[in-house]
């Protein structure tokens, strides 16, 4: 999903928190990961422990991964980093051309969201974005589930010695995303929602919720194109009307229209849950933001 008004010509490269902010070197005895964001750098993080030293190239919650242009400081990054992590699935394409050789192990989250994703089978726009699927799968808890498991695996295989360690860091992680489905799963059954942005799209479905956003709205946000007038008035009568429960808003992509969305619901007493594409400053992990999320979007619909 594109985050607007991004000054990515500056951004700079930043270790995530809970990895530290001292710059990799080959010889500290760690792992050296790097992620195309933190949110996948932290579930890295979740499952080497102390044995691998994450960077993450997108660690602004206001940073464009369409848009962001690499620098040769990331490419020496990705090209001495052991393992490296991205989404795929057109949503942080610069990362992918990173990565320059076939001896570099990858670890790629979009392929292995199996049947909750299914692969593209549309044409990307000038951002390299598909609108024919939904590529936000880290709001998909069963492929966060795969990536921690693959995590592992990998980590294993450059650290045999700490195999155990990873595997029950990975069984510990993958026990905690099981409870957070359990507070999700069906909680929206028999209501409606409608999101500013589609990126929660996994956690809705989770929730047995009907995501009521009109399609042309969705899709004219996340190409940045004006709401066509039709769209906008359906969106409006939505929250206006109480049609539905409770509206998501990507906080990371507010812009005019958005924002007067948001502003209804609030004035109508629709419940606004605000959901982000990278972990915001005071969260402690993938586990820490999620918890959060899946908790006040448990909470709303339930009211």
């Amino acid at each position: 999903m594109t985050l607007r008004n991004a000054l990515v010509g500056t951004l700079a490269v930043v270790s995530l928190a809970a990895c530290g902010t001292s710059t990799p070197s080959a010889d500290n005895g760690k792992i050296q990961v790097v992620a195309s964001t933190n949110v996948w750098g932290s579930v890295i993080k979740a499952v080497g422990g102390d044995a691998v030293e994450v960077k993450a190239l997108l660690d602004d919650p206001s940073a464009d991964p369409h848009s962001y242009e690499s620098k040769p400081a990331d490419a020496a990054l990705v090209k001495d980093a052991k393992l490296v992590i991205f989404n795929g699935g057109g949503y942080d394409d610069f990362f992918a051309k990173l990565i320059t050789s076939d001896a570099t192990k990858k670890i790629e989250a979009f392929p292995l969201a199996d049947n909750h994703a299914e692969p593209s089978t549309g044409t990307p726009d000038a951002d390299g974005h598909d609108h024919s699927t939904n590529e936000h799968v880290w709001y998909d808890l069963h492929t966060v589930e795969a990536v921690a498991e693959a995590a592992s695996t990998e980590l294993s295989g450059l650290a045999p010695d700490k195999k155990a360690t990873f595997e029950k860091n990975a069984a510990d992680f993958k026990s905690a995303l099981e409870e957070l489905e359990k507070k999700v799963a069906g909680v929206g059954k028999g209501k409606k929602v409608a999101a500013t942005e589609p990126i929660a799209h996994y956690l809705i479905e989770e929730s047995g919720a009907e995501d009521a956003t009109p399609e042309a709205f969705s899709k004219a946000i996340e190409e940045e194109a004006d709401v066509p007038a039709a769209a906008l008035a359906s969106m409006n009568q939505l929250v206006e009307g109480k049609q539905v429960t409770v509206l998501v808003e990507n906080t990371q992509t507010e812009n005019q229209v958005t924002k007067g969305v948001v502003e209804k619901a609030r004035t109508a007493g629709v419940p606004v849950v605000a959901v982000t594409e990278t972990l915001p400053e005071g969260v402690t992990g993938y586990l820490d933001w999620m918890t959060k999320q899946v908790d006040a979007l448990a909470q709303a619909l339930k009211a």
